[in-house]
């Protein structure tokens, strides 16, 4: 099969000749460089990068630690480190009970002492100091646990927060490892042998169906000794007719022209052409010089198609701009210029009707890079407030436990600033404790005065207040009052009560509000916070808004309303399986503070994820030049004439995918990938479409299609790719997405990683496009 893809005067050519052997294509991506002997004779990756350090042998050897259920339910259990020194081990001490594994990649952090609600509640304050916890990245419950000495814990927790930061810091290539743990464990009698049914079950563990007569050729070609079984070299061939990858073999082969390899020259033709990037010869030289495995092709200057294919994994050359990965925006304007990555019900772990309430949720979505984070407090017992969803059968957690966790987690992704948004139910009483405890923990890093010594007429800017927290809450009176040392006598209801009279009725009925005083809570230096407005219905194409604020006529009176003013959008109270709503409509009016329910995976979230992505994860994106201007006439639903109108057309040929995860881990199942690209921002940018789905065959299915988008307003556009496990009788279950803003897509060919539904990175899989963006005629 033969075809080009023209683009405007360009023409790329791209001859994909897959091989296809009874409808299964070879395996992609060629890592033999990454393989060393074990002691057992299988291959296995030299991936860990912490060979004969100290840590990582002490947790290759492991030991018994207390594991930590309840005050009743405290059970010793042996934790090792696995060889593949990605996979924790803990022994049962059940008879017939499966040994329990996780992975390293899962954990979100290690925390020494008494600080998870578990073990605060479940033991005695003088084992703080032997205590830790392993935070997880999705619901999964903590790890709490408690070693035999204060010594043996701190070496766990130092241990596995090096492992875990080396992990993370791997280059996504040397994180394939997950293919020769699948061929260990399909080696059922450990033998280090591989027969023709230990190779079709090692094919069924990398998500690919094979049929006999396909298992039988490729056992074939391999087995040279005739033994009737794969060993050692055996093995290695095995996988490298598995890792061919044809697509690459196509593109390399097209700009190979110096025997056989890519000169430096031909590299430069490549990157100019194909990638549209603008390169030379010494930049040419730094990439052979950096990926190159070969030293005799490294010494001579040129490429084999491993370093090149090594070269096209690296995260930078991947499809996210690597200049937007750090902060490259101004961070100078005042704070309400800026979109700001939020969260609603932060303190709750899943539903907000009966759902756990967890300092762990905090530290997820600050881990996020979340910038602005709710607590909604009540009065407690013990004189401490404490937070939870009123009304509600969630569970409570300590204010001063929250405050706590904030203060650790805050600057640890994004060193910009923190707004803790204060929905305030406390008696008077109960909120000078919060005072006290905001002021004792949070200290210096609490803005409790203007920053300047006048009235403030403008926000701040982020750049202003890096390290520091903004307290987001009713007052009494307004800022210019405390300069005029005259304080307003006003009554004070919470946001969620302005916004719906009903929930504000049953809390007059049931309780008295004391107003907060503008004593007991330290103020920003910030102007009013204008508005706050309920989305009401799953697209938030529509709008509850509170009785106090201001409801424009149109789309673009309140893009011009949120170029001077704040708000913050939440989802409606009648979400009690703490559902999101689309972001997208109320980012295009201007909107800053757009809080989702970062504990519920979906769409949405995606979207979010995607937005707060680049400008250094730090949970700021400065809004386009036309959302900044008083005078804007930019209206996202009429799209009139202006300096935003920058038609682009987007080609997207989806290639293929590598190694994408099970969707269900039954031996049997497979994936039928199909991908979907999505062009989300202003009304008239959104569509939408899908390859046909690849049956069978989730490690490296092929696609070769073409699509084509029109993108008016680029400046607001969000792309979204993601994979769907074709179901003909059922929807398509979810395998992985990455989402991305339109100005920050690298063209040409292009990997993209792939997420799960908690946002998480899937170490090994991937998708392989090309990407064209162009001036539209």
């Amino acid at each position: 099969m033969q075809f080009h893809k023209k683009y405007a005067s360009h023409t790329v050519p791209f001859e994909p000749r897959v091989v296809l052997t009874n409808n299964k294509q070879y395996f992609p991506f060629n890592c033999m460089e990454v393989l060393q002997p074990l002691q057992h004779g299988l291959l296995f990756p030299a991936s860990s990068g912490l060979e004969g350090d100290p840590d990582l042998q002490f947790l290759l050897k492991g030991g018994d630690l207390l594991k930590v259920l309840s005050p009743s339910w405290k059970k010793t259990r042996y934790f090792r480190l696995q060889e593949d020194c990605k996979t924790m081990w803990r022994e049962s001490k059940k008879t017939f009970k499966k040994n329990d594994t996780f992975s390293l990649d899962d954990i979100s952090a290690v925390q020494m002492g008494r600080q998870s609600e578990g073990l605060k509640k479940n033991t005695e304050e003088q084992v703080e100091d032997r205590c830790f916890s392993i935070i997880f990245k999705s619901r999964r419950k903590n790890l709490d646990l408690v070693s035999s000495s204060e010594e043996e814990g701190k070496q766990w927790v130092k241990s596995l927060q090096k492992v875990v930061s080396n992990l993370n810091n791997l280059s996504r290539k040397q994180k394939t490892d997950w293919i020769f743990s699948c061929l260990r464990k399909a080696d059922k009698n450990k033998d280090d042998n591989l027969s023709p049914s230990e190779v079709k079950s090692f094919m069924h563990l990398i998500n690919i169906e094979v049929d006999d007569e396909y298992v039988e050729m490729l056992f074939k070609k391999c087995d040279r000794s005739k033994s009737g079984t794969l060993a050692g070299e055996e093995i290695k061939h095995f996988y490298d007719l598995l890792t061919q990858r044809d697509e690459i073999d196509v593109i390399y082969g097209e700009y190979a022209k110096t025997t056989g390899f890519m000169s430096a020259q031909n590299l430069v033709d490549f990157l100019l052409k194909e990638q549209r990037e603008k390169a030379t010869l010494a930049d040419a030289h730094r990439i052979i010089e950096t990926y190159e495995p070969d030293e005799n092709a490294k010494e001579k200057k040129l490429l084999s198609k491993d370093g090149f294919l090594m070269y096209l994994n690296h995260p930078d050359a991947m499809i996210l701009n690597p200049d937007h990965k750090d902060v490259y925006q101004d961070m100078s304007q005042p704070l309400n210029h800026y979109f700001i990555s939020s969260s609603h019900n932060t303190y709750l772990m899943e539903d907000q009707l009966k759902g756990p309430s967890s300092t762990e949720a905090y530290i997820r979505a600050l881990q996020k890079g979340c910038r602005c984070v709710e607590l909604d407090c009540w009065d407690g017992s013990d004189n401490e407030p404490v937070i939870y969803h009123g009304y509600t059968l969630t569970s409570k957690i300590l204010f001063k436990d929250v405050i706590k966790a904030i203060s650790e987690h805050a600057f640890k992704t994004s060193q910009y600033p923190v707004i803790l948004s204060l929905e305030n139910h406390c008696s008077v009483e109960q909120q000078e404790v919060m005072a006290r405890h905001m002021s004792s923990i949070l200290g210096s890093a609490l803005i409790t005065s203007p920053l300047g010594d006048g009235m403030p007429t403008n926000f701040p800017s982020p750049e202003e207040l890096k390290g520091k927290f903004l307290i987001k809450g009713k007052r009494l009176n307004k800022l210019e009052d405390t300069f005029a040392e005259a304080a307003a006598d006003d009554n004070d209801v919470t946001e969620e009560e302005e916004s719906n009279d009903e929930d504000a009725q049953k809390e007059k009925n049931t309780k008295v509000v004391e107003p907060m005083k503008i004593s007991t809570l330290p103020h920003t230096s910030c102007p009013t916070w204008s508005s706050t407005l309920r989305a009401s219905t799953s697209t938030a194409s529509k709008i509850t808004v509170n009785k106090s604020c201001f409801l424009p006529p149109t789309a673009n009176a309140y893009v011009r309303h949120n170029v001077e003013k704040f708000s913050r959008i939440y989802p409606a109270g009648s979400r009690t399986d703490s559902s999101n709503y689309n972001p997208l409509p109320l980012w295009n009016a201007g909107c800053q503070i757009v809080a989702l329910n970062f504990q519920t995976p979906c769409t949405d979230m995606d979207m979010n994820q995607g937005r707060f992505l680049v400008n250094g994860k730090s949970g700021y994106i400065l809004k386009p030049a036309f959302m900044r201007d008083v005078a804007t006439e930019f209206d996202p639903i009429t799209l009139t004439r202006g300096d935003w109108l920058t038609h682009k057309t987007l080609h997207v040929m989806v290639i293929s995918a590598q190694q994408l995860p099970k969707v269900n881990q039954k031996k049997s199942s497979i994936v039928d990938p199909l991908v979907k690209v999505e062009i989300y921002g202003v009304p008239a940018d959104v569509a939408e479409k899908e390859t046909k789905p690849f049956d069978n065959n989730g490690f490296n299915p092929s696609w070769n299609e073409n699509f084509q988008f029109d993108v008016y307003v680029p400046e607001l556009a969000l792309v979204r790719f993601s994979i769907e496990d074709y179901d003909s009788s059922s929807d398509n279950d979810f395998v992985g997405q990455y989402t991305l803003p339109f100005n920050s897509l690298k063209m040409g060919y292009r990997h993209v990683p792939l997420f799960n539904k908690n946002g998480d990175l899937l170490p090994s899989a991937g998708l392989f496009v090309h990407i064209m963006v162009l001036d539209a005629e």
